[in-house]
């Protein structure tokens, strides 16, 4: 989920007049921001079993002592587990490698001072976790909420959209029942039949049903159930894409399910809302604020270097920082992504089934794209499914976003996906240059909105555009994450560790780890959430979750294996981190270094 991640977003260029969901969204003018009020996203078992899980940390703080807790990352899952650490009475500090928190939610400045964020991250009713958070920190009033529906992209009408509408006061599962049967542009009736019977065992099985899906991709899924095809074109083409920046091929179906499942059980969970301003000023900054109010710390530019271990115990014994200073604590939490997790594990765990697991686990390629145009736009203050061969999803922030608002000039943030051979791209994209992408990306604007975008020589795939075409490309930036979430391809989610691992105070966190939610935003919180849980209740002598079992075969694996020594983290650079980049070119040398596939030319 974006991303990471679950952004099922974008935007159009095109505004959806005031008609039924059963209506094509028309060309409009441009359009002005509107927010709509918070939902009441706190009905729910979920907010309600987060909201218990906060009060269970609490009650936790007067049993045991206060613990000193070194937490390795400061993206959102390392600041949940330090804020939810604060609140059960320890002492946390969050030592993060760059110069910016939030990890997958960075963003920082260009010259100009505009931000370039990682990704285009949306917030969703179902995120329970998340809305806890940000009402414990007192933040909803930074959250744009937009109106109740989904926009999708029509391919085979360029410049206009369609829309599953959200009738007010009618429940769920109803209200996506009755948004996507009065929608008559994606799906004929019989279709919708077709479709209905397979996802019927989701909703009475639950997550039983959901997790035996996980062999099969989407494609497979519907095949197997004999889905209409047609789905797959008008819809989980869109819903991979946006998911997890794969296509529906390559993509687990207990994602697709594990998200409908959110969806469609809670009144609000699909309705979505836009961040006021950028990450680290508007969620990260608040949260650094708590901790150390609290007698936390937050502190960056502190690279890990290896983690020490005891020769006599196997048992961790510091984190060695490139610095030279080695770090003690109590307890230790590791909220680095897995594919910097697997770069620094000790060669004494390498052999442990729990670490083994880990090589099953990689992050997926993503691209994020800021391009600012030098007018404004026709477009929609709301999101949208692209359904584009190349694009996931993508907004006018200069509409959607506070902070980016301009009645003049659009500034389009969209999300290039897929974009590597493991997602179903024919083309590794992470190995292009800017211009290739930003060009490639230009035609496909010009393919799907032709009253828009001008003929530019500078952009060759525009060239056969019409004079109606005005809008040209003032500036761009391209921000690669060669290892973003964890991809969700089919199998894989039966290696997703637990927060608990088999050495005694160390924990993990990180959306890759076991937890509901997935690789997203959400997911990251409740894993951080989960992790400080460990820790609460080890210290108070509370009886913990446990460890995850491990498959078989990995076990076997393990006990076959040499003992690796760590490759450790090569670079500076974000990607060195699992953040993005800009990739000039003395990073993608780093890059070059530690993850070569990443830069092999295809296509």
């Amino acid at each position: 989920m974006v991303a990471g991640t679950l952004a099922l977003v974008a935007l159009g260029f095109t505004a959806p007049a005031a008609r039924s969901s059963a209506s094509r969204v028309a060309r409009a003018s441009p359009v002005t921001m509107r927010d709509f009020p918070k939902p009441n996203v706190e009905n729910t078992d979920n907010y309600r079993a987060s909201t218990a899980l906060t009060e269970k940390l609490k009650s936790l703080s007067a049993k045991g002592g206060s613990k000193s807790v070194a937490i390795v990352g400061g993206g959102l899952s390392g600041l949940a587990a330090a804020k939810y650490l604060v609140d059960a009475g320890h002492k946390p500090t969050v030592y993060e490698a760059r110069d910016v928190l939030g990890g997958k939610v960075s963003a920082w400045q260009d010259a100009d001072g505009d931000w370039i964020e990682t990704g285009l991250h949306i917030f969703f009713g179902a995120y329970p976790n998340m809305m806890n958070l940000l009402a414990e920190l007192d933040l909803h009033d930074r959250l744009q909420w937009k109106m109740h529906k989904m926009i999708f992209a029509m391919q085979q009408l360029p410049g206009e959209f369609t829309t599953f509408d959200f009738i007010p006061g009618i429940p769920a599962p109803f209200n996506f029942g009755l948004a996507i049967l009065s929608n008559q542009k994606m799906l004929t009736l019989w279709e919708k039949l077709q479709t209905a019977p397979p996802l019927l065992p989701m909703l009475i099985e639950g997550q039983e049903f959901i997790d035996k899906q996980d062999e099969l991709s989407v494609t497979d899924f519907m095949r197997k159930y004999g889905m209409p095809e047609r789905i797959n074109e008008e819809v989980f083409i869109a819903m991979a894409k946006a998911l997890d920046f794969i296509d529906p091929d390559k993509l687990s179906m207990t994602v697709v399910l594990t998200a409908m499942n959110r969806f469609l059980n809670e009144d609000n969970g699909l309705q979505m809302a836009f961040l006021d301003g950028n990450q680290p000023d508007r969620i990260c900054k608040p949260m650094k604020k708590y901790i150390e109010a609290r007698g936390g710390r937050v502190l960056t530019g502190q690279p890990l270097q290896a983690i020490d271990v005891d020769s006599a115990t196997g048992e961790i014994a510091g984190l060695r920082m490139r610095s030279g200073e080695v770090v003690t604590a109590d307890e230790y939490i590791s909220a680095m992504p897995v594919d910097v997790l697997k770069r620094l594990v000790p060669e004494r765990w390498s052999t442990l089934p729990y670490f083994k697991q880990l090589d099953e686990l990689e992050g997926i390629p993503v691209i994020n794209l800021h391009m600012w145009f030098d007018r404004k736009l026709k477009n929609v203050d709301h999101l949208c499914f692209s359904r584009s061969p190349l694009l996931s999803v993508y907004a006018d922030m200069s509409t959607t976003c506070k902070e980016y608002y301009d009645e003049q000039r659009s500034m389009l943030e969209l999300v290039f996906a897929p974009c590597s051979p493991i997602a179903g791209s024919p083309v590794n994209w992470i190995a292009k240059s800017d211009e290739e992408i930003i060009d490639a990306t230009m035609g496909e604007l010009a393919r799907l909105f032709p009253t828009e975008i001008a003929a530019d020589p500078t952009w060759p795939s525009t060239l056969s555009q019409g004079p109606d075409g005005q809008a040209r490309l003032r500036k761009f930036a391209v921000v690669k994450t060669p290892r973003s979430v964890y991809a969700a391809i089919p199998g894989r989610n039966k290696y997703r560790p637990s927060q608990e691992t088999p050495i005694p105070r160390f924990t993990l966190c990180g959306c890759f780890t076991s937890q509901k939610f997935l690789g997203s935003m959400e997911g990251a919180v409740l894993a951080g959430k989960l992790a400080a849980e460990v820790v609460a209740c080890r210290a108070a002598g509370e009886p913990t979750q446990g460890v995850k079992a491990v498959e078989e075969t990995v076990t076997h694996a393990a006990g076959t294996m040499a003992p690796r020594k760590p490759r450790g983290v090569i670079g500076n650079d974000a990607v060195a981190f699992g953040g993005g980049s800009s990739l000039t070119s003395s990073a993608a040398d780093e890059l070059k270094a530690f993850d070569p596939a990443q830069l092999v030319p295809l296509g």
